[in-house]
């Protein structure tokens, strides 16, 4: 297994969005050549458009996929994960190919993945979210048993590559997709209401969308970029009497706080709760 990306060959397992939006940054970003990015997928739709999009290679089947690839990303379905860790268990370990194996499929713990693959334990799990598909993601991963020094930083280059990436424990994986793996349809309410409010004002739709997603896209840079603290960079904006803090007197009225982090914490809760049922419905596992 190489120690960085000069010679590593990545496979992904599924052809979905997310694994043609990450084999088009590995080669964007520079970490890979398309010829260092093979895929395996039941659609051969899915298939076309990989090897479209990011000039890698397509094989047979999946297990193709697990003995010719130094990092295997597993973006299949939730629901297809217990076939394909079937499929893929006789040939990892024991003196066979001994890959690095990130998964990217929701709701499927890391003991789990283990289990299935007959306890292969170089493995790490992953939580993206749809903005990696324009490279603005927010990423968090936790890593299996028995990863070596280098994978945790070439899984951080890897979700690097398509935006910004966290470790945490496994154990907080729920949370983050409450957050983050949730929280881009929050945001999209938000700038849809923006929207509203200045179409209701007399704005245009097309002038009041633009003017709301973008302001959106600024206020989370200057939170990023100056590392300022968010109350501080709100009361800026807010001079005493002004129109600002009006704005933000009818968004405490109406809840706009309680109700943001009451979403989190249901779609947190919404996550175990589905993570527990598949755990019941795969009892072999």
């Amino acid at each position: 297994m190489p120690e960085d990306w000069s010679t590593a060959r990545v496979g992904f397992i599924g052809a979905g969005q997310m694994a043609r939006a990450l084999g088009r940054r590995l080669v964007s970003v520079g970490l890979l050549t398309s010829d260092r990015i093979i895929a395996s997928d039941p659609s051969e739709t899915a298939l076309d458009r990989f090897a479209q999009e990011t000039g890698g290679a397509i094989v047979g089947t999946n297990a193709d996929v697990a003995e010719s690839a130094s990092v295997v990303v597993l973006a299949t379905k939730p629901q297809s994960m217990a076939d394909v860790l079937v499929e893929l268990a006789p040939r990892l370990g024991q003196g066979k190919s001994e890959p690095l194996v990130v998964s990217i499929a929701a709701g499927v713990s890391i003991d789990t993945l283990r289990s299935g693959l007959a306890g292969y334990g170089r493995l790490v799990r992953v939580m993206p979210n749809t903005p990696c598909l324009v490279g603005s993601g927010a990423s968090a991963y936790a890593l299996g048993p028995n990863v070596r020094p280098h994978d945790e930083r070439m899984v951080r280059e890897l979700l690097q590559a398509v935006g910004v990436a966290h470790r945490v424990s496994e154990s907080a994986l729920d949370a983050v997709t409450g957050l983050s793996g949730s929280g881009p349809a929050f945001v999209y309410t938000i700038i849809e209401a923006l929207s509203d409010g200045g179409v209701r004002v007399g704005l245009p739709r097309d002038v009041a969308t633009s003017l709301a997603a973008q302001t959106v896209l600024g206020a989370a840079q200057m939170v990023l970029e100056t590392g300022r603290h968010t109350g501080e960079l709100k009361d800026q904006v807010a001079s005493p009497g002004g129109t600002t803090i009006a704005g933000l007197h009818a968004l405490e009225k109406g809840g706009l706080r309680a109700a943001l982090m009451d979403a989190v914490q249901a779609a947190t809760i919404r996550s175990s709760e589905l993570a527990a049922a598949a755990r019941q419905s795969n009892p072999r596992h």
